[in-house]
This record gives structure tokens, sequence and C-alpha cells, in this order.
């Protein structure tokens, strides 16, 4: 399957689940491929045929993304070196949790959350510590009979009913022998932060040179500015509560920019913010709701409040 179908069928696939979701970023270098949201849940999805593709610059910018945005990182792949990625279990490449189609289907669709996670030296299960502790006690078992029973320490015992994860045999055997569940579901709208890998915060990239003038001066009027490597946009910049977030893009106004502010306004519609396009001559006030703005208004700027009425009067008026 080609990679344009694979992402055809995972836009379909969220659609019929009953989320929203933006035109492809058809435009590189990109990070994710597309952006969709149900209710609160909002995710940032990048679409690949072997995950091993997927590197550390592309994981991190997704990373720093979902947290500007409020929005869960997210692969979909179909298999990793030569093997197909197991049904049922998340994956992780760079802090980013990585789920196969079939996964994503029972996840979005079925609103069945997978069980098993891999991590090094094999699949893992979250296990209910509070409920072994539980169904141990009302068969009147001790730590170490239990112990006896699965062949590992007493020790080992206390740390699951303490939240440490079990391998999948081990969870299997302790559901065969209390005739129960036990697991408990990978969260991975959380971005599964509580089983992924340990990886590092992920530093802001250096703002390209030709965006610094652009940045001091949104820095001046108030502006917190996040700038991006791998977005269809070049910064992501935010007022001074940290509630109004704007999508920005700059350069010269050509048929690149404007395919570029119309991906703006699509994932500006999924994750609920503002974009904004900032170019050196405009012959109209926006792209599908994404403001043109130019150089010499922006040197203008006195704070947040008047970008905001401009990016506001410029797209309701092309609605």
């Amino acid at each position: 399957m080609s990679r344009g179908a694979l992402v055809g069928n995972v836009t379909s696939m969220l659609a019929d689940a009953g989320f929203a979701v933006s035109d492809r970023c058809a435009i590189r270098p990109k990070s994710f491929d597309i952006a969709a949201r149900r209710g609160d849940d909002v995710v940032l999805l990048k679409v690949l045929a072997n995950v091993d593709a997927f590197d550390g610059s592309t994981g991190a910018e997704m990373r720093r993304l979902g947290e500007y945005l409020e929005a869960t990182p997210l692969v979909i792949g179909l298999r990793t070196r030569n093997e197909d990625l197991k049904p049922g279990v998340v994956y992780f490449r760079h802090g980013v949790p990585v789920l196969s189609p079939d996964t994503a289907l029972d996840l979005f669709v079925e609103a069945v959350p997978p069980l098993i996670y891999a991590a090094p030296g094999g699949l893992y299960v979250n296990v209910d510590g509070d409920l072994l502790s539980e169904v141990r006690s009302d068969r009147e078992w001790s730590l170490g009979k239990l112990a006896s029973e699965l062949g590992v320490s007493r020790r080992t015992v206390s740390k699951y009913e303490d939240g440490m994860s079990a391998s999948v045999d081990v969870a299997a055997e302790l559901e065969e022998i209390f005739d129960r569940p036990l697991a408990s579901p990978v969260s991975v709208f959380d971005g599964a932060e509580g089983v992924r890998d340990d990886v590092e915060e992920p530093e802001e990239p250096d703002a390209d040179p030709d965006d610094a003038h652009l940045i001091t001066i949104l820095t001046r009027v108030g502006f917190t500015v996040h700038p991006t490597s791998r977005a269809p946009f070049e910064a992501i910049s935010e007022d001074q509560e940290g509630e109004g977030k704007v999508l920005t893009g700059h350069s010269e106004f050509d048929r690149t920019a404007e395919k570029r502010a119309r991906i703006m306004s699509s994932v500006g519609h999924i994750t609920r913010t503002r974009s904004v396009y900032v170019v050196d001559s405009a012959r109209r006030d926006s792209v599908e709701g994404t403001a043109l703005i130019e150089h010499d208004e922006v040197e203008d700027l006195d704070d947040t409040d008047e970008l905001d009425a401009i990016i506001r009067e410029r797209s309701e008026a092309e609605a």
C-alpha cells in the first residue's frame, strides 16, 4: 500500500469515528500529516509504512507541537524492520506512541484501548495494583503464596501491587489465577506518559534567520513565540495569558505560501487556534481564514490585542 493510500485510509477511519480531520499537510518538511479532533481529544498524526523512518528530530517536533497545541502526537504505521506491528500493542519512537492501523481502529472506532505496550525486553502490561491487592486479600493469599504460584519473588509481587508493569505472560497468568481482568489500558490520548520510554524534553529549535526580525516584533508586543522546524508554519505565538494562540507563517506570498496558508487554516480549525501569514505585499485580506498582514503593518503593532483584532477582521471578512 502506498503512503498516500495509507493516509487516506487513516483519514477515513477517523472521520468514521466522529473526528473532524484537517487537510493533509502536503508540504515538506512536515512533522505530521493530519490533525484531528473529537470533543476534547486532539491528535497530531504521522502516517508511515515503516516506522523506522520516524527520526528523532521529527519526534521532538511533534512532542513540542503537542504541548503547544494541547494535542497528542501519534504515529500510525504498518511495520518496523521486516516485522508487522502487532495489533493491540503500543510501540514508541522517540517518545511518541506508535499504533498499527488495527490498533488505531480498535481505539478510535470501537473505543477499545490497547492493553499492551512494547519496551526494551519485550511486551508489557500495566497491572492494576490496587485491584490485584484486593483480589489477593479476598482470596486470603499472602504475598509469598502468590509469588510461589507465579514463580517470582515476594518482592516482585509487592512491586506489581505498587504499580510495576508485568510481562504479558505474567499478566495472563495473574488473570487466569484470579479469573478476572487485571490489566489497565494504555492511555494513548495522554501520550501514554505512564509507560513510554524515558526521553529528554525537546528543546525549541533556533528561529530561521529570515524570521528573526518578525519574532522580535511579536515578542515586543507581548507574544511568547515558539519557533518550529518541520511544521507548515514558522512558529506558534501565545499571548501573555497563554490562551490565545496563533499559527504564524512568514514568506513572500507565492503559490507555496498560499498553500501553506490554507493548511494553517485547516489545522487551526482543528486545534482551535487562529492563523496569520506575514508577507511583503498582500492583495487580499486572507486565505480561507488565515489572515494576511504586511510587514509594515506588523512593525506598527502596539500590543497583542491589535494583532488579534486584525486577524479577526480579515478572517471574518472572507467568510
